[in-house]
């Protein structure tokens, strides 16, 4: 379903102090489904809004989950911003209201987000000596892990439900991959991976 205004960021900790709730970072994970004759002009609209995110205050990453050809039409795009008020701010800004306007004939269905504060948890392994690495470290520790498993796991995905009969399910599709995705940032290659450049994020 298309929206007008984002969704409230999900609130910090009750006892968190203001600054403590900045530094949490605020994810966007945007779904479109595009009409199959039209992937092409979407990806040329996306070359459009991508820089202006990219330009708005706050912003970390730019992520872009591409359907499977043949088996969904669904492009997932993630953003992050480093508090959620600079992401509410582009999420409501007359730009992207604009080229969201500008996407509608394009789309079997609406501009379909939600938004999610705190994964700066990804950054924080045992023994670290500061609280938080500086943004642009998390920013390309995060764009080398996802970047992987954005291009491998529908690869992997698409056979599998073909073989289980489920091809052609174009939500059930991408909520396999998504989950697949997030559940290995979380559970596996983050905890790992920070681990491993410990020394190099807090340095």
């Amino acid at each position: 379903m298309s929206r007008d205004t984002p969704p409230a960021c999900p609130d910090a900790d009750a006892g968190a102090d203001a600054s403590a709730r900045d530094d949490t970072g605020a994810t966007a994970v945007i779904s479109h489904r595009v009409r199959h004759d039209r992937q092409a002009d979407y990806e040329r609209w996306m070359a459009e809004i991508a820089p202006l995110s990219r330009a708005a205050p706050g912003h970390l990453d730019w992520h872009v989950i591409r359907p499977i050809p043949g088996l969904t039409e669904t492009f997932t795009v993630i953003i992050r911003f480093d508090t959620c008020e600079h992401l509410q701010a582009w999420m409501a800004s007359a730009d992207r209201r604009r080229l969201i306007e500008a996407v509608s004939p394009l789309l079997e269905s609406g501009d379909d987000f939600f938004i999610r504060s705190g994964l700066d948890f990804w950054f924080t392994p045992a023994g670290a000596k500061a609280q938080l690495p500086v943004r642009w470290k998390q920013a390309l520790v995060t764009w080398s892990a996802i970047y992987p498993l954005v291009l491998l796991v529908p690869l992997l995905v698409a056979p599998v439900l073909s073989a289980l009969g489920l091809a052609g399910h174009p939500p059930l599709t991408m909520l396999a991959v998504t989950g697949i995705v997030v559940s290995l940032m979380v559970w596996v290659v983050m905890p790992r991976y920070t681990r491993l450049l410990r020394r190099w994020l807090f340095a």
